[in-house]
């Protein structure tokens, strides 16, 4: 499978960005208001950033082929 340019550089950017700035920024919020399932959902948002990361680099690896 190889991505068009745009789902690529979108998808890194929100893979190695936003994701992680999100679950750090639900990991610090949650905690300092005393919000329940912190760890449940920096968990699963980071599950979705390995995910993408996957197929960034699946991408990538078919389009040096």
């Amino acid at each position: 499978m190889i991505l068009p340019d745009k789902v690529y550089n979108f998808l890194k950017w929100f893979c190695l960005i936003a994701l992680p700035a999100l679950s750090v920024l639900i990991a610090v919020v949650f905690k300092v208001w005393d919000i329940p399932y912190s760890v449940q959902i920096t968990t699963t948002v980071n599950a979705v950033a390995v995910f993408i990361g996957t197929l960034i680099g699946v991408s990538q690896l078919n389009l040096k082929k």
